[in-house]
């Protein structure tokens, strides 16, 4: 599976110019032969646009979402749409089962080529340092797995990426390769780089590390987007900038590398 992840220039607050940028890279990426595109968290609105949140909310099953379906179905591309601002309550009265009967999520949902939903991910841990995302959003509850063009994918969010726990979970339920989008800032570019690779290397599993691009105010995206195999080895990476980081993730590969090096199986 050829996975392409978009380091997306993000403009606070500007919802449809964040979508119709989204939505030409996922073509551009489709272009290029890519099997599934990963956009970067809260790609809508900006994660630092926190007072955008409310205005942002849509259902998971609603207009803006559905461009990125149609998207998929069009370019016969699966498609992270990863993440955006999810109105709960709209989501419940469109009969999803969701976490909370109200408020916000930050929410991936992942399209396969057909445009189907195929999965829904719900942040689990909510970042509250220099952050309001904890008064604003409703954590999730699960950490889904799904098979997706041969290989067995998992989502986790950003700041999930110090939570190794949640990892271990999707390992036992049998992820091959896990998609985090992220929207990671300045000055931590260490802890991006170690833990994505970290994350990688103990599961011995596929990590795509997708992260956004642009500044905030005070604050910057540091980007460095990157794709470790299962040994940590960086496949694809780009710096600040926007830009695609593409690799192949090949499920044999997995499952070579789990065979010759059994760490798993020495769990206690």
């Amino acid at each position: 599976m050829k996975l392409a992840g978009v380091q997306l220039a993000v403009e606070g607050g500007d919802v449809e110019g964040n979508v119709e940028r989204a939505l030409d890279r996922v073509r551009a990426a489709a272009e290029e032969g890519a099997d599934l595109v990963v956009l970067p968290e809260l790609f809508d609105v900006g994660y630092f646009a926190f007072d955008a949140y409310g205005r942002a909310a849509e259902s998971i099953a609603g207009d803006r979402l559905a461009r990125f379906a149609a998207a998929a179905d069009e370019e016969d591309v699966a498609v992270l749409a990863g993440t955006v601002v999810e109105d709960l309550s709209a989501s419940a009265a469109d009969g999803l089962d969701v976490p909370a009967e109200s408020g916000l999520a930050n929410a991936a949902v992942l399209f396969d080529a057909d445009g189907e939903r195929r999965l829904v991910y719900r942040k689990h841990h909510l970042f509250g340092y220099g952050s309001e995302e904890t008064d604003r959003m409703v954590p999730g509850e699960r950490t889904p797995v799904v098979e997706l063009g041969g290989v067995t994918v998992g989502v986790t969010t950003c700041y999930d990426l110090r939570f190794p726990e949640q990892f271990r979970a999707m390992v036992d339920a049998g992820v091959e390769c896990v998609l985090v989008p992220s929207a990671w800032p300045y000055p931590r570019i260490e802890h991006w780089r170690t833990l994505g690779r970290a994350r990688a290397i103990e599961n011995l599993a596929y990590v795509a590390a997708i992260n956004g691009s642009g500044r905030f105010g005070d604050d910057a995206l540091c980007g460095r987007s990157a794709v470790y195999d299962p040994w940590g080895t960086a496949l694809a990476s780009v710096g600040d900038e926007p830009g695609i980081v593409t690799a192949t993730v090949d499920p044999d590969r997995v499952a070579t590398v789990r065979e010759d090096f059994p760490a798993l199986r020495d769990r206690r």
